[in-house]
């Protein structure tokens, strides 16, 4: 790959993380839980399942679909972690899933000369690669969390990976 090749890389590959890895992940696990298992909370200062799914979707429209893509920013920030529930799983699925397709779209239109552009999204100074890069991280990183919550609080395995008999690893979900 060559140079002028890395930021249509850089915008092919965030979306990828969002839509193909994190997205299809967190499904997994929220079919996997019950609804009282969605709401759980391990303590008082602590994020449930469906919390930091309402959370995910307020910061993938606030950074991409509004920062990024010029969308009016209506987010209620607060509001995602002082919910309670009981949200149906479907709902929460439809408005995490409807807020990646989104972003998605955004960075299919994203023109990759534009990365250093900057952009002014939760009172930050931001280039659109910083919007970008915060918000592929910032989905991982609660990936991670409400794939721990599901593995605590499911009766089945959760599994993303079958292991070949020569150790490779084949994702499950793609």
């Amino acid at each position: 790959m060559t140079s002028p090749d890395f930021p249509a890389a850089f915008l092919a590959h965030s979306r990828a993380y969002l839509v193909d890895d994190y997205l299809p992940r967190i499904r997994i696990c929220v079919e996997q839980l019950g609804d009282e298992d969605l709401w759980w909370r391990p303590g008082p200062a602590s994020n449930s399942v469906g919390n930091l799914m309402l959370h995910l979707a307020g910061n993938v429209r606030q950074w991409i679909v509004s920062g990024v893509g010029g969308a009016a920013d209506t987010r209620q920030r607060q509001s995602e972690f002082d919910e309670r529930g009981p949200l149906p799983r479907q709902e929460l699925l439809a408005r995490l899933g409807a807020a990646v397709d989104d972003a998605a779209a955004v960075l299919a239109r994203v023109d990759p000369s534009r990365l250093g552009e900057l952009r002014r999204i939760q009172g930050h100074d931001v280039t659109v690669m910083d919007a970008i890069y915060h918000v592929v991280e910032h989905f991982s990183m609660h990936t991670g969390q409400i794939i721990l919550l599901a593995k605590m609080r499911s009766a089945g395995e959760i599994r993303f990976y079958d292991v070949a008999p020569d150790g490779v690893a084949k994702a499950n979900w793609k």
